[in-house]
């Protein structure tokens, strides 16, 4: 196996024994990324010598932590010292913070080293960037955390931050066939995040195991590895959950959500049906109008004095929620609230349910990212999620499922998707079907 190849558990585990050094790890990702990024554009900025610098400074002292010497990818909507966060806008072109987010100090103190700041959405949005999905580039790796899905992926890096405030950890995840963790609301300390609408954002993580989503996330909470001690799953209680969405997805996405119940099912696993209150289906538009008034007043300076730079996709949800009666994001705000509380109760039935993670395939082309609907129902309701890539479409692109448990049950979660994945495969562990150059066609091509 190649350096690259490996996962952020392997590469640590193997550091700490001397067996591998992280400098040559961290060579190892930046020929892959000088092999591939002219075709992903996977990047907003990286700085080789300043990686290799620290990966040396790693292979000198004794080990920091948990992730000494391992590369992590940050979306660029998340303030790093050293490095510029642009967060995906000319207005913030060049621009460095004074500090490390919360989430990039707490991965530094455990030794982790920041390979670079991987592409986003303008402001975490609907206007993409550049980035092609490693697994197609004719095809979108989705968003808004699309630099952080196709960087992991393409074994450009073995695990990055993402964040959430619609679909933007989940859907990525899906189309570029990696494991995504949404967490429970608030899970990850936000300080350091350009905020898009507040009371969505999540910070979230992308990997190609689940084993690495747990190391870097224990560090995070502040969790020694070693105090996790869980009785092994049994007999799972799972929810098939549809949605009232279903009808938007397209049959690979319904195999995929159907097929897998099935078959743990016939696993052991207790799989009994569960629909959602009606009150349900207002949630979509209540999320578009939280979404809306939180991210006009997220960009009141942008909007002010530099209102000419802002996207068109993104001028819309501004001005339309500076036209948002102040009475309607109360009462979107709290339907969210009680929809919260009566899938608390509902989930006291289940151990997680199983929904579709998105309505397809990668869509072709890079204007859009994808329909955010599948995720977005989730993100308002607070509860953590996992998208695993279980499945394939007709066009041999990944289909993730889903999988969701009640707020601050994460560990529920992990311990069932550990279960889950065991039975319907493990996450790609080398590279394949990878599109190289050649074979480009011409629509979407970058």
């Amino acid at each position: 196996m190649l350096l690259n190849e490996m996962s952020a558990t392997e590469a640590a585990q193997l550091i700490a024994r001397g067996i591998i050094t992280s400098e040559a790890l961290i060579r190892a990702c930046l020929d892959r990324v000088a092999e591939r990024e002219r075709l992903v554009h996977a990047w907003a900025t990286l700085d080789p010598e300043l990686a290799l610098r620290e990966a040396r400074q790693r292979d000198r002292v004794a080990g920091l932590g948990s992730l000494h010497g391992v590369p992590i990818a940050v979306k660029d909507v998340i303030e790093t010292a050293d490095l510029p966060t642009e967060m995906g806008s000319a207005i913030y072109r060049g621009y460095r913070p004074f500090a490390d987010a919360a989430c990039v100090a707490a991965v530094r103190a455990a030794g982790a080293i920041i390979l670079g700041k991987t592409v986003t959405a303008e402001f975490a949005g609907a206007a993409p960037g550049p980035t092609a999905n490693p697994r197609n580039l004719a095809h979108t790796p989705g968003g808004s955390s699309s630099g952080s899905a196709a960087a992991v992926a393409d074994f450009m890096v073995p695990v990055a931050f993402g964040t959430q405030t619609g679909g933007s950890v989940l859907r990525p995840s899906s189309f570029c066939g990696i494991v995504g963790y949404k967490p429970t609301f608030g899970a990850f300390n936000r300080a350091g995040l350009k905020f898009a609408a507040e009371s969505l954002d999540t910070i979230g993580l992308m990997a190609r195991t689940l084993e690495d989503i747990v190391l870097v996330r224990d560090t995070l909470i502040g969790r020694r590895r070693a105090s996790r001690t869980r009785a092994p799953i049994t007999r799972p209680r799972i929810g098939l959950c549809r949605t009232h969405l279903w009808n938007r997805a397209s049959s690979e996405s319904k195999h995929a959500v159907e097929s897998a119940a099935s078959r743990l099912s016939a696993a052991g696993a207790d799989v009994l049906d569960c629909s959602l209150p009606p009150e349900f289906e207002r949630l979509a538009r209540a999320r578009e109008i939280i979404n809306n008034v939180e991210r006009a007043r997220a960009c009141t300076w942008e909007w002010t004095h530099h209102r000419d730079q802002i996207s068109p996709q993104l001028s819309r949800w501004i001005s339309e929620g500076l036209e948002t009666p102040f009475e309607d994001y109360v009462d979107a705000s709290a339907l969210a609230e009680r929809c919260r509380i009566q899938l608390d109760d509902l989930l006291g039935s289940f151990d997680t349910l199983i929904a579709p993670a998105v309505d397809g395939e990668a869509p072709e082309g890079l204007a859009s990212t994808g329909d955010a609907s599948f995720q977005g129902l989730w993100t308002i309701l607070h509860v953590p999620t996992i998208s695993m890539p279980t499945h394939y479409g007709p066009r041999g692109l990944p289909v993730g499922i889903q999988l969701i448990a009640g707020r601050y049950r994460d560990d529920d979660l992990i311990r069932i998707a550990k279960w889950v994945l065991s039975l319907l495969g493990e996450p790609m562990k080398t590279p394949v079907n990878l599109i190289p150059e050649q074979s480009l066609g011409g629509a979407g091509a970058p």
